[in-house]
């Protein structure tokens, strides 16, 4: 999937602040501010001189006309990894790969919904149905997190959002509904997936727990290109105990 119609914009990073801005120098030698689209804590992804990318927009009613979205870091193994951060993507990633068929687990499904009113006055990311089949919910979670090598993890901090999201799918499962977490791992460097039980070990309990009740986890890898994303490699999800 292109990230953008027009080219991005290469440059180096001076800072991320206030959780929604980031200081960026361009390869031009000019420095701008860019939106960063990503308000987690982004855990080994923030050192000043990464080098960065931005896409740019035409909009006359935006503050800030530049958008952070992909980072090259150095991971635990001493390798360069490049990381995709706008989590408005992760979505139409997921949704583009079972309209390819590339994700076998959620095909076979005649239509597909996005966002559709479901649990305790939430939204479920993408809702696939068919008239010979229990519907699926399914929920995609963005992944930028590796403190070892190859290895993406997820949550980079504490989410309850992220436990009420599994509550509500054990209870879709539970009414006799098929339910689905998907980590979406935007790194190039993503052989394996685990949670980080250590980061946030409610969510992890909770994660266990909706896994026993029939909660299905699915953790895809992506290919990051100098302009384009596309989600298509399932990999294993480590045990955690």
């Amino acid at each position: 999937m292109k990230i953008s119609d027009k080219p991005l914009l290469r440059g180096t990073l001076i800072k991320r602040y206030k959780r929604f801005l980031t200081d960026v120098t361009l390869d031009t030698g000019e420095i701008v501010t860019a939106s960063c689209p990503n308000t987690g804590s982004m855990m080994g992804l923030l050192d000043p001189g990464n080098p960065v990318w931005l896409s740019v927009s035409d909009s006359k009613t935006r503050k800030y006309k530049h958008t952070w979205e992909m980072v090259e870091a150095v991971n635990a193994g001493g390798e360069t990894a490049r990381v995709g951060l706008n989590t408005g993507l992760p979505n139409k990633l997921v949704e583009e790969a079972i309209t390819a068929g590339r994700i076998p687990e959620l095909t076979g499904y005649g239509t597909l919904k996005r966002e559709q009113k479901y649990g305790k006055n939430s939204r479920i990311d993408l809702l696939l149905s068919d008239e010979n089949k229990p519907s699926c919910y399914v929920e995609v979670k963005n992944v930028t997190l590796s403190r070892t090598a190859g290895m993406a993890e997820f949550p980079d901090a504490v989410t309850s959002r992220g436990a009420k999201h599994l509550d509500e799918l054990a209870d879709m499962v539970r009414e006799g509904h098929r339910a689905i977490m998907v980590y979406l791992i935007q790194r190039s460097d993503a052989k394996s997936f685990s949670l980080a039980r250590d980061i946030d070990p409610f969510y992890f309990e909770t994660w266990a727990k909706a896994t026993k009740s029939g909660v299905e986890s699915i953790a895809m890898a992506c290919t990051m290109g100098d302009d384009a994303i596309s989600c298509d490699t399932a990999i294993e999800i480590e045990s955690v105990s």
